[in-house]
């Protein structure tokens, strides 16, 4: 299946754009996290990476469909 990934902040640099279409084989936000950081190496530097699934956080156990919104959401700071 063909996910579509919005993704934030250095998420977005390292997957070279705001918006990508990733061809997946998985089902879940864990396998979808594995795969993501086979193909981007550097994502495997965010540990505490945060992955929504129709704008709702997900854990790695979620069911993933072709249809889902996936974001990723980087650690932030700030003051």
């Amino acid at each position: 299946m063909v996910i579509h990934i919005k993704a934030f902040g250095i998420c977005k640099d390292w997957l070279g754009g705001r918006e990508i279409a990733l061809e997946f084989e998985g089902a879940t936000v864990q396998q979808l996290r594995s795969a993501l950081i086979q193909r981007y190496p550097l994502m495997r530097q965010l540990p505490s990476l945060l992955i929504a699934v129709n704008r709702e956080y997900a854990d790695d156990q979620t069911t993933l469909t072709a249809t889902d919104e996936v974001a990723l959401i980087p650690p932030v700071s700030g003051g």
